[in-house]
């Protein structure tokens, strides 16, 4: 009787200590990052500026409309995506499991479908006409079903053996392949986003780098033929090809170079009357340059610096896997693009097509990109302590 008794007392003993051992997590919820918030907000409306800097000049030659014809479309896009950003802000991000199959299924429908009713835009089709709201572009909307499968199947199933990596590259390249036949450059973007997610997840470094090295030499033989060859020449040399390809490259930079240290002021650029194509869209980063200086794109650049930091600081004090490779899987998306664009005005790499994000004119872009940080948001609130 007396041997039970001491073995159930050490018994006890051993649970109380295990017990204390035992590190307590505790949730914290509070007010969404305010950093991130506000940054955004100012990166909006520095977008919404120079979008009406960078477009007047065309809207009213080209198109026939009044100057101020972008700046009320771009407006009201920001204002809607106020609103859903707040939406989500608030809203219980556990339940974007739920969503995250129908959307990434939805994605891919729709990438389907636009090869076959999408407007064709230099010979791609990249884009739905929708009545009252204009055109959509089904790609950005893939991103997103993509980040939220992607972070849910990685949380749930570890990434531990060969055929788990390769059902979830399987994963990925279905809405790269998908997004790559009419738009190469967001193809790239969403291969990022979903082996990025795949780096975090994994413990074996040694088949990501596989999966990176199979990636960039398919991506690398894509670029080096058909009519995507002569695009690499004209970033190699730009001079030789100064009114075909090279023309948008050579025109940015020259706006890049007339701006300075402090700019030619708020509208005051040249470049934009007619010589920068598009200035307002992918390419806006060297109007900026050329009208705000080397001071308001370092700004900038700096509001893009704060969102990336706040936004792994978010992914690290996640409070489940699924949040943290959905904030890491925005972060990532966020990032790319505007390292592309910016690479691709200062003609670092060849012309992608990636819009800046906040910055390019765009519907469909602001819009998802909004409602994405509204996601980061939400998921800002809930933090490990």
């Amino acid at each position: 009787m007396s041997n039970f008794y001491l073995e159930n007392s050490a018994r006890r003993q051993r649970g109380q200590r295990d017990e204390q051992a035992r590190p307590t997590i505790t949730i914290k919820v509070g007010n969404a990052d305010y950093v991130v918030a506000v940054v955004v907000t100012l990166l909006v409306i520095i977008g919404v500026i120079m979008v009406f800097s960078a477009s007047y000049y065309n809207a009213t030659t080209r198109l026939g409309q009044d100057a101020t014809y972008f700046l009320k479309k771009q407006a009201s896009i920001a204002a809607l995506g106020f609103v859903g950003m707040y939406f989500l802000a608030k809203f219980p991000y556990k339940l974007l499991k739920l969503l995250a199959a129908p959307l990434y299924a939805a994605g891919c429908a729709l990438m389907l479908l636009v090869q076959f009713i999408g407007v064709e835009v230099n010979g791609a089709k990249r884009w739905f006409k929708v009545p009252i709201i204009g055109q959509f572009q089904p790609s950005e909307v893939m991103k997103i079903g993509l980040i939220l499968l992607a972070a849910l199947v990685a949380s749930r199933r570890p990434l531990k053996t060969w055929g788990e990596h390769i059902k979830f590259g399987f994963l990925v390249l279905v809405p790269v392949a998908l997004i790559g036949v009419g738009n190469m450059s967001t193809a790239i973007v969403a291969a990022l986003i979903g082996f990025g997610i795949m780096f975090i997840a994994s413990p074996y470094i040694l088949r990501f780098v596989v999966a990176g090295v199979l990636g960039a030499s398919g991506a690398a033989l894509i670029l080096v033929s058909g009519w995507r060859n002569e695009r690499v020449l004209a970033w190699l040399h730009p001079e030789d090809y100064a009114t075909g390809k090279g023309w948008q490259v050579l025109q940015s930079l020259y706006a890049i170079g007339t701006g300075g240290f402090f700019g030619l002021g708020l509208g005051q650029s040249r470049q934009k009357m007619g010589f920068v194509p598009e200035a307002h869209n992918d390419i806006i980063f060297s109007i900026i340059c050329e009208e705000l200086g080397f001071m308001g794109a370092a700004l900038l650049l700096l509001l893009f610096i704060i969102l990336i930091w706040r936004g792994l600081k978010i992914a690290m004090n996640a409070v489940d896997l699924f949040a943290s490779l959905v904030a890491s899987g925005i972060v990532i998306m966020i990032g790319s693009q505007v390292v592309f664009n910016i690479a691709v005005v200062t003609n670092t790499m060849p012309n992608t097509g990636v819009p800046l994000p906040f910055i390019s004119y765009g519907g469909t872009s602001l819009a998802v990109t909004m409602l994405s940080v509204g996601i980061l948001l939400n998921i800002s609130r809930f933090s490990r302590e």
